[in-house]
């Protein structure tokens, strides 16, 4: 099977006082601090619908994460049997691709506040995504 080649680039970057991997929570409803979304002037059209106080899927890349792991003890915890990575939520994996649910909590511009985001000071935002709870919705 070939290969095509493909591009992900990112769409702007997390802005958080989380700076050390070993002390951010593990899932962001475990505490982590409100963070802002700072998006590139390219791609603002596309936050023109979003609304305070609803919920988005962002993805990011964990541009710290380890790309050769493959099995891992679930939430870095050596009392957990280790377990392949891809039946896991661990940063560390070989497409180091992060998912996170966030509320959306202020929207200046560019700028969008968000709780419940436990990515690091820095991280690239690669696309964001709607929240859909129901059928019918977008």
């Amino acid at each position: 099977m070939t290969r095509s080649p493909f591009e992900v680039r990112p769409i702007g970057r997390v802005e958080s006082t989380l700076v050390d991997r070993d002390a951010a929570p593990k899932q962001g409803y475990e505490g982590s601090p409100e963070a802002w979304l700072v998006f590139d002037a390219d791609v603002g059209v596309g936050l023109r619908d979003l609304r305070v106080d609803s919920e988005v899927i962002v993805l990011t890349w964990l541009d710290r994460a380890r790309r050769d792991v493959l099995a891992v003890h679930p939430r870095d915890d050596p009392s957990n049997a280790e377990t392949g990575v891809f039946s896991t939520r661990s940063q560390d994996r070989p497409n180091p691709i992060g998912l996170h649910r966030v509320h959306i909590v202020e929207i200046s511009g560019l700028r969008v506040r968000v709780r419940d985001l436990e990515a690091l000071d820095g991280t690239p935002i690669v696309d964001v995504k709607a929240v859909l709870d129901r059928p019918g919705e977008w």
